[in-house]
């Protein structure tokens, strides 16, 4: 009697220690599964940004990666995209120079699982990154300011876009803004060009010399400059004697091209300059001040409604919205993410299929810092027309109809003369 008791009670902690077991391996397993499943649900989606962190445009581009993740962020906030997943956006140096580092760089990000990439910057290096590393890996790539055109001809599989337009009508854009530019009263009769020796100074500077002889200006001289020298001297010893009345300096604000401003200034062989985009910037001003009055150039951007309501947004992140490329840049990162959203997945192939149909609409317009309302609407199956801060409208290949911004020079700082 005593055994069978005893039997009975052993039997009965067995089966509550069984029971215990069981019920804690439960609870094991159904906490691993709504980790899971949350992880599934609120994932994390790497996104690239490619640019020149160090090299000839260094001081240009912290605004332009400020302003991308600044889309991305908000994007992240509004707990609106795939049903609240997050972007984790990873930055990557393309030098802006060199083609073999770039594309290592871009490989790393690619190894890490990035969805696309908001980048890169110079023509050459997007190109190399292109054509070698994102295509073979059906990677959408969305530059902010690799201008040449070069770049429309690109066999690109329908995964390369841009948000700033080709040189092809920038070229003509600084030549018209040259033939309407008076200097000490007087019309520009002659112009010396100066390029960076490479696809985006060679790109726009045989647009301009033809568009400037169009207009019945004379070219003196067209000719390439290296960027990484100590001294300019020799070059602009040559273009001062072919002569002309303006230096064009078709190059980068933080290497060659502000050496060429500066040899021609302690030379006194030009004192009046006509700056392409690479060349506007506040290091420039910093470097020479009231030196560079008189001077002009032209660069991608706008003026309008979405322009007006990114300097808001921008300003208000801390972020400077007058700096070269910064609502192209925001503007890259929102095509990306709003993409995502359309084909309703992260999925590479997916995002590629639906830049163009959030870009060009038809649907409801969507400016800076209205990302959420375009996100809602996607996700009701309503179209959008994402016009965000420079009023993006891609051509058939992918690229910015895009607008321009005269640039002066006065009192020692660049104003905005005009959209054109």
């Amino acid at each position: 009697m005593i055994e069978k008791e005893i039997l009975t009670v052993n039997t009965f902690f067995f089966y509550k220690l069984i029971r215990g077991v069981k019920m804690k391996r439960l609870f094991v397993a159904a906490f691993m599964f709504l980790s899971v499943l949350s992880t599934n649900a609120f994932a994390e989606i790497k996104m690239g940004i490619i640019l020149g962190f160090t090299g000839p445009i260094e001081s240009l581009t912290p605004a332009m990666a400020a302003s991308a993740e600044l889309a991305f962020k908000e994007v992240s906030d509004s707990g609106a995209l795939l049903g609240g997943e997050t972007i984790t956006p990873i930055r990557g140096d393309s030098t802006c120079i060199d083609s073999a580092a770039a594309q290592t760089v871009a490989e790393d990000l690619i190894g890490q699982g990035v969805a696309a990439i908001m980048g890169a910057d110079c023509s050459g290096v997007t190109g190399a990154i292109a054509t070698n590393v994102a295509v073979p890996n059906g990677v959408v790539m969305i530059s902010p300011s690799a201008t040449s055109p070069g770049l429309t001809t690109l066999d690109d599989k329908g995964l390369f876009f841009r948000t700033a337009p080709s040189d092809a009508r920038g070229g003509q854009i600084l030549a018209d803004i040259t033939k309407d530019t008076k200097v000490s009263n007087k019309s520009i009769g002659s112009v010396a060009v100066t390029y960076t020796n490479n696809d985006y100074g060679k790109g726009l500077a045989d647009v301009y010399a033809a568009a400037l002889k169009a207009h019945g200006i004379t070219v003196t001289l067209v000719a390439s400059h290296e960027d990484g020298k100590a001294d300019y001297s020799a070059e602009v010893a040559t273009l001062a004697a072919a002569g002309g009345d303006v230096l064009a300096v078709i190059g980068y604000v933080d290497q060659g091209g502000k050496g060429i401003i500066q040899a021609s200034l302690d030379s006194g062989a030009f004192d009046t300059f006509i700056l392409s985009d690479g060349m506007i910037g506040d290091s420039l001003i910093d470097a020479f001040g009231k030196s560079l009055n008189k001077s002009f150039g032209s660069l991608p951007g706008s003026t309008g409604k979405g322009s007006k309501i990114f300097a808001t947004v921008a300003e208000a992140a801390g972020i400077d919205p007058s700096g070269p490329y910064t609502g192209e840049s925001y503007d890259a990162a929102a095509l990306i993410v709003l993409a995502m959203q359309a084909g309703g997945s992260a999925d590479r192939d997916s995002i590629a299929k639906n830049v163009m149909a959030v870009a060009n609409g038809p649907g409801k317009k969507i400016y800076p810092g209205e990302l959420k309302k375009g996100l809602d609407l996607l996700a009701k199956g309503k179209a959008i027309d994402y016009e965000g801060a420079t009023g993006v409208t891609f051509t058939d290949v992918g690229e910015a109809v895009g607008s321009f911004l005269e640039k002066e020079i006065k009192g020692g700082k660049f104003k905005t003369k005009k959209q054109r």
